[in-house]
């Protein structure tokens, strides 16, 4: 670089390398984008290099000048500045120019380079008047996956060579850690070095196991080969007989010792894994093997109990559970002994862990608990069981004393995964002595706190409440069913200080609490809420009230969930300082804000900084505005839109097809590699079918079949088009892999029944692994077919020896095939449900309960079955009837009738399913007014909550019983109802009460009726301010009867927010007019919905917001025909994009209107035009 006495720029003798810290590069105002030379990069490595060793002052500056004048490149200061602006703007939005950068540095530029991303000190580099903050440069580096990709391709191709290699790993795991470890692909193992000294193939093995769960099973056996690779070379074994996998092997392969072959873990010696088993962190990581097979783990068990290990030696097993994951499969249960028995027990808690096999591990547990209780009685080795106790039926429940479950309370309340039947009666026999319960005694429960009746919890002291939300127990109070956390509300709120009990009321509890305590009690400030749970309407009316004694917008913007009742007056009256400002508060929690709020965001941006606006905010405008981006703004607004939620930032589907258009042009209608998918992010689950199809090169496949995977809800075409570029990928799939399997995940239920047999048949146990991933969703029947009969094979290999009656040649579901299947138990024949054993129906009938996808058929014989297990409906306890789940809605209204209704927690367990019919919800109704002798006017608020679903099931007469004490305080759960319109309008008149007629309602007062909203006559909806339109629920607009909704205005249609304008009915649709229609479309758009004169887009520079027109004002000009440009009918203005649509309708299907004295009257040219159907 140069030398001399004038302090060149460049390497400094004695100087071991840059110093960097924490993008940014700030100065003056007034300077012009500049380039830097191709070799700008370098330059700018060499300027830090420079500073590393030079206290940087002002009297330098002319030898900087000077060095980039012997570069050719001729720079003024200003200049300088607007160069690297430009150049680090560049390389975030080019990543692979980054790479070619760093690719081309010389040893001390790249040594420098990397030095910037491990050191984290607050230095800058300066230069007058120039600051260039290398922590944010780092900082916006590190959170882009295209500069993320750069980095890790040149750390693995160069640093190894030029940095110490443990800075080198270091670098690696940064970048590897803020990408999820997504660039470990098979391929990448090649480039991994083989020479590392030991400490360097440590820290690296370490990273990889520590990116386990987030490597894809193909990286995975590539990463094991690279390590046992180096590990075989290094343990100089020739002899094929002695494994080179020793202690220290072992503990450096961590989580990928499960890759081990079967024949390679049974030829360890048993002196390596007895030393390996002794280490202090052998428990830790044997706790971790989460994926390991019964196969692999008994081998483990096998040579472990070869070394000097004692397996039958309770001290040598408890010690903190030495054997990891391995003790879920322990098999040599002979002449074991009750107090092993017991040790080994409290070991399997852990493994709900494991991926799959936990039939298995119940059929263990149930093993043990026979030897752990043997010559004792359950009351007697309660407290010892530990978590198998969850494998206890209810009638070995019902056996236990109250003084034994008081006993093992201190167990019994940490097991997790009690079903709710089990809750139940063991709830009732701790608190069996109890006439009114206290705060020490359901401080002591734990999870048994959800076991608590809600009569009960209102029958407490209220000072003993209070002291309940105050302590940890409280944790478990969100769990508790709507009916109790109202039954703890209707106490807490008594009498006394109303403020201070909402205020220790914490986290999604907070939810409950009633608008109407809210209103009544609002003493309370910003900063309570940080931590609380809020809804909407409860947000609006807070936001509201706080908004007039609090003077810093940020108090507001940064209380957690009160951002939810921000409102567009609220974000119009901020200045355009003050909303540049605080814009970070939305940015940070936009999941929080709704679909109207974003708009509104979006628009006041527009109107006050549209040079600087997040490109994303567009989709949120009307379609031209999207339509005027610049292509230099291409990648800024796909990385912006990639990294938010297409699907609640656009919800209509043609607005979301014209926004998808605009990413393929800014794409140049290909995705040609892997950082173009980077740069999508979750644009990928948005692609049309075509361009997964065809636009997807195979370089960008790889990477972008990973983010599919992650799609929670692609069409069918593009599940089509993913199909057939796996069948490409990976070929037919009986040539499939393990791995194969294992990486497609939810993509297996993409192919059909016979596609899938053969993998059924080689790899069942991954199958249903996979398939139990999918719990919380409906997989295709065929699919679930497929796990079905890879289970149903095993099964008939070993039938049932002794058949119940009447299914001889029927082979019945055992609680094994239950546990394994998950939602493909809905493949079993109605008959074979009815076949089930007593025992097996006991221990599983919570879990076919929950099966969604029985028919009605399937759910007629399981409830026979109940009825011979339990008798007839009239014997049935709470607990039989809530552990029947969706079973329950066999029953008919007879049988219904019979059943024990008189706790409510019993009727809101029913409540929870929709698919009663009007007759069986009138039977609910009913059985609970009859059994606990309540009359309509005596219900409590906990009741109506608890009644849910029941409820619609009442009279008018009945509803106007309701008492509005109670009424008002769970008027947000009603509104939560699809009740029928006559119901609905009962329930308004109620709200009427409470609130005061519609034509006084506010916006959260809307929000908190929800359904009950679609009550309203035509009439009232029609005295509805425009300005209110946005605050219905989108439930309540798709309750409105058509014939209620055509009567809204146009105005009012389209004020309705985008929200509610998409949840329009298509029945709605049909019933209103043209001019309905087009505001309607307006909405849906994202049009203002305050002015109907919203500026078209401009390529222009954005105007100050003093240069905008004022609301209202008129814009003069023409069309061309010598019309005006706005159209005037009565109550209607048309906007610009309507009035160029007039022009063209005309030109094109009125030349009539070329008459001189029609082309003077707008009035008849837009008339004209509805009557023809010419649509703007």
């Amino acid at each position: 670089m140069g030398g001399g006495d004038e302090a060149p720029l460049g390497p400094v003798a004695g100087d071991a390398g840059g110093s960097c810290s924490g993008a940014g590069v700030r100065g003056g105002p007034g300077t012009r984008r500049e380039e830097l030379p191709g070799e700008g990069a370098q330059a700018l490595l060499d300027l830090i290099q420079f500073q590393s060793s030079h206290v940087w002052t002002a009297d330098l500056s002319h030898r900087v000048l000077a060095y980039l004048n012997s570069r050719h490149v001729a720079f003024t200061i200003p200049s300088l500045k607007a160069a690297m602006e430009n150049l680090l703007e560049q390389r975030l939005y080019q990543p692979q120019k980054l790479l070619e950068d760093l690719r081309g540095t010389d040893a001390q530029q790249f040594h420098t380079a990397m030095k910037c991303l491990l050191e984290d000190k607050k230095d800058h580099l300066e230069l007058d008047n120039i600051v260039i903050d290398l922590g944010e440069i780092r900082k916006q580096a590190l959170q882009s996956p295209g500069v993320n990709r750069s980095l890790f391709l040149v750390t693995l191709e160069r640093c190894f060579q030029v940095l110490n290699p443990l800075e080198c790993v270091e670098i690696l795991g940064m970048v590897l850690r803020g990408s999820s470890g997504r660039f470990l692909h098979p391929d990448i193992a090649e480039s991994l070095p083989h020479d590392l000294r030991e400490d360097a193939f440590k820290n690296l093995s370490a990273l990889f196991k520590d990116l386990y769960d987030q490597t894809s099973a193909h990286a995975q056996r590539a990463v094991y080969c690279w390590m046992t690779g180096i590990l075989k070379t290094s343990s100089n074994v020739t002899d094929d007989s002695v494994s080179w996998v020793s202690a220290e092997n072992l503990w450096i392969l961590g989580r990928y010792m499960v890759h081990l072959p079967f024949e390679e873990i049974m030829r360890i010696s048993p002196i390596e894994i007895g030393l390996f088993i002794s280490y202090d962190n052998a428990t830790k990581q044997l706790d971790t093997v989460y994926d390991i097979t019964p196969e692999l783990a008994q081998a483990f068990l096998e040579r472990i109990s070869s070394s000097n290990f004692d397996m039958r030696n309770t001290s040598t097993i408890h010690r903190q559970g030495v054997l990891g994951l391995l003790v879920c499969f322990y098999d040599d249960l002979e002449l074991l002994d009750a107090a092993v028995a017991q040790v080994l027990l409290h070991q399997l808690i852990k493994c709900s862990r494991l991926r799959g096999f936990q039939a298995g591990v119940q059929k263990l547990k149930a093993e043990l608990l026979e030897i752990a209780t043997e010559n004792q009685t359950l009351n007697e080795t309660l407290g010892s069981l530990s978590d198998a106790v969850m494998g206890l039926t209810h009638s070995q429940l019902e056996s236990l004393s109250p003084e034994a479950v008081q006993g093992a309370i201190s167990t019994l309340n940490q097991v997790s995964g009690w079903t709710r039947s089990q809750v139940i009666i063991l709830s009732a026999k701790y608190l069996a002595h109890q006439k009114v319960l206290s705060f020490y005694n359901v401080s002591q429960m734990g999870v048994l706190l959800t076991g608590v009746g809600t009569q009960a919890f209102h029958a407490m002291d209220r000072r003993d409440l209070m002291q309940l939300l105050r302590s940890a127990t409280s944790l478990h109070v969100s769990d508790l069913s709507p009916a109790q956390q109202h039954g703890v509300l209707s106490k807490v709120m008594e009498a006394g200080d109303t403020v201070s009990g909402i205020v220790e009321i914490q986290g999604a509890f907070f939810k409950e609490v009633s608008l109407f305590d809210l209103w009544r009690e609002p003493g309370f400030n910003s900063t309570v809420l940080k931590a609380k749970e809020i809804r909407r309407s409860q947000a609006l009316f807070l936001f509201e009230l706080l908004s007039e004694t609090t003077r810093r917008p940020e108090e507001l913007l940064s209380a957690g969930q009160l951002l939810k009742g921000v409102t567009c007056p609220h974000i119009d009256a901020m200045s355009a300082d003050s909303f540049l400002a605080h814009f970070q508060y939305f940015e940070n929690n936009f999941s929080l804000l709704s679909p109207y709020q974003v708009n509104c965001l979006a628009w006041k941006y527009w109107e006050v900084s549209r040079s600087s606006m997040p490109p994303f905010l567009l989709a949120a405008l009307p379609a031209r505005y999207l339509a005027s981006l610049p292509a230099s703004q291409c990648v800024p607004f796909l990385i912006s839109l990639g990294k938010s939620q297409l699907d609640s930032l656009v919800l209509d589907s043609h607005k979301k097809n014209s926004v998808l258009k605009k990413v393929q042009q800014c794409l140049s209608y290909v995705i040609a590699d892997e950082y173009t998918v980077d740069i999508l992010g979750n644009l990928l689950c948005h692609l049309p079918a075509a361009v997964i199809r065809h636009e997807l090169s195979p370089r960008a496949w790889a990477t972008a079949l990973r983010g599919l995977r992650d799609c929670l809800d692609l069409s069918s075409q593009q599940k089509a088009a993913v199909r057939l570029r796996l069948l490409e990928q990976h070929g037919l799939p009986q040539n499939w892999t393990a791995e194969t399997v294992k990486d497609l995940g939810s993509f297996l239920v993409l192919f059909s029944g016979d596609e899938l047999s053969s993998v059924a048949t080689k790899f069942p146990d991954i199958l249903q692994q996979t398939a139990s991933k999918m719990a919380g969703t409906l997989p295709p029947k065929e699919f679930l077919q497929t796990v079905f009969e890879s289970v149903r094979n095993i099964s008939v290999e070993n039938p049932s020896s002794d058949p119940s009656p009447g299914c001889h040649g029927i082979v019945a579901p055992s609680s094994d095939d239950i546990i394994k299947l998950a939602e493909a138990n809905a493949c079993w024949a109605p008959e074979d449900l009815l076949c089930l054993e007593e025992d097996t129906f006991l221990r599983s009938v919570e879990l076919l309960g929950a099966v969604r996808s029985f028919s009605l058929a399937q759910l007629r014989k399981l409830k026979e079955k109940a009825v011979q297990v339990w008798d007839r409906p009239s014997h049935w306890r709470d607990y039989h009837i809530v552990s029947l789940g969706r079973i329950a809605l066999a029953l008919n209204e007879s049988e219904l009738e019979q059943l024990d209704l008189s706790s409510i927690d019993t009727v809101a367990s029913l409540s929870q399913q929709t698919e009663w019919t009007p007759g069986q919800a009138k039977s609910i109704l009913q059985g609970f007014l009859e059994d606990s002798g309540y009359r309509v006017q005596d219900l409590k608020s906990f009741h109506l909550v608890g009644l849910g679903t029941a409820l619609c099931a009442m009279n008018i007469t009945e509803i106007s019983l309701i008492k509005i004490l109670e009424f008002r305080v769970v008027v947000a759960r009603i509104g939560t109802l699809l009740c029928s319109t006559q119901i609905l309008a009962e329930f308004k008149r109620k709200a009427e009460v409470v609130f005061g007629e519609p034509t006084k309602w506010s916006s959260f007062v809307l929000q908190e009726l929800g359904t009950i909203a679609a009550g309203l006559t035509k009439e009232e909806l029609q005295m509805l301010d425009k300005d209110l339109m946005p605050y219905f629920q989108p439930s309540a607009i798709k309750c409105l009867p058509d014939e209620i909704f055509k009567e809204l205005s146009a105005e009012q249609i389209a004020s309705l927010g985008p929200e509610n304008a998409a949840a329009v009915t298509p029945a709605q649709r049909r019933q209103l007019s043209m001019l309905q229609l087009q505001s309607l479309q307006r909405a849906v758009d994202g049009a203002k919905a305050r002015s109907w004169l919203d500026a078209p887009p401009s390529a222009s520079p954005a105007r100050t917001p003093s240069s905008l027109s004022p609301p209202g004002a008129w814009v003069s000009g023409g069309l061309g025909l010598g019309y005006p440009l706005l159209v005037l009918m009565p109550k209607l203005v048309c906007s610009i994009d309507i009035c160029h649509a007039v022009q063209k309708c005309t030109v094109s299907l009125f030349p009539e209107f070329s008459d001189p004295e029609r082309k003077d009257n707008p009035e008849a040219v837009m008339s004209l035009h509805l009557d023809r159907g010419c649509i703007f």
